[in-house]
């Protein structure tokens, strides 16, 4: 063979290896070749989102205030006017909706009207919860409703420990000191609830309402003082 003939061989087995190589690495990394945009945190994190998400906040059910609930499910219409729903906070589009009454616009709420589904779609929504955000989106525009208060106790009226405290016990304090959680006294533990107690049910409540260790402020009750003192009082008598 001529010195030329071997010289063309090799450059075209270096050739070969080189394409070789190539087309190996781009096999192996195949997997790794995306776009910029699906790998930034953003993507990542919707791609990793659980599937299922609460509706409402993360309230106990029946205990959401009307804001809560505005912000968590009305404002998906409500906030943009979105199919013809009054938009939140416009007092001309909300004018001939109050001039109704509220009995009527919780009718439409709670039944759907329009391309408003019942109870906005969110269907584990109590009465209460949606009253009160029928309350709050009205007074934004100018109506001057009474939203439900927090608890079922009406204003002015009346909290027993025995009716309020116990609903507000079973819909959120149980979920710890049902079976005493993190340190929490359990319902009926006399010996648990009488070291807690003896500096008196204000010093109890006082702790209560800041929070302590693993308990958040109130328990993460969002209703008034008198409502969740209603609760407090209810676990205590029931330790004695």
């Amino acid at each position: 063979m001529t010195p030329s003939q071997i010289i063309k061989i090799l450059v075209g087995v270096v050739v070969f290896l080189v394409v070789a190589i190539y087309l190996l690495a781009k096999l192996a990394t195949s997997g790794f070749n995306v776009d910029a945009e699906v790998m930034t945190k953003e993507a990542v994190a919707a791609r990793l989102k659980p599937v299922g998400q609460s509706v409402a906040s993360d309230a106990p059910p029946g205990m959401r205030s009307g804001e809560q609930v505005y912000t968590a499910v009305c404002i998906s219409c409500h906030g943009t006017g979105l199919a013809g729903s009054p938009k939140f906070g416009d007092a001309a589009a909300w004018g001939a909706r109050i001039s109704k009454g509220f009995d009527t616009l919780v009718t439409h709420a709670l039944g759907g009207f329009n391309a408003m589904p019942a109870k906005g779609g969110a269907t584990d929504l109590t009465d209460d919860e949606i009253k009160r955000a029928v309350a709050y989106m009205g007074n934004a525009a100018g109506g001057k409703f009474t939203e439900p208060a927090v608890g079922g106790a009406a204003a002015g009226a009346k909290i027993d420990p025995e009716v309020n405290g116990k609903k507000i016990y079973e819909s959120l304090c149980v979920s710890c000191h049902g079976a005493g959680v993190a340190g929490a006294p359990k319902f009926g533990d006399k010996a648990a609830w009488a070291a807690r107690t003896k500096a008196g049910m204000e010093e109890v409540q006082k702790i209560a309402t800041k929070g302590l260790n693993a308990m958040p402020p109130k328990g993460g009750f969002t209703g008034s003082d008198e409502e969740f003192r209603s609760a407090i009082d209810y676990m205590v008598n029931h330790s004695k």
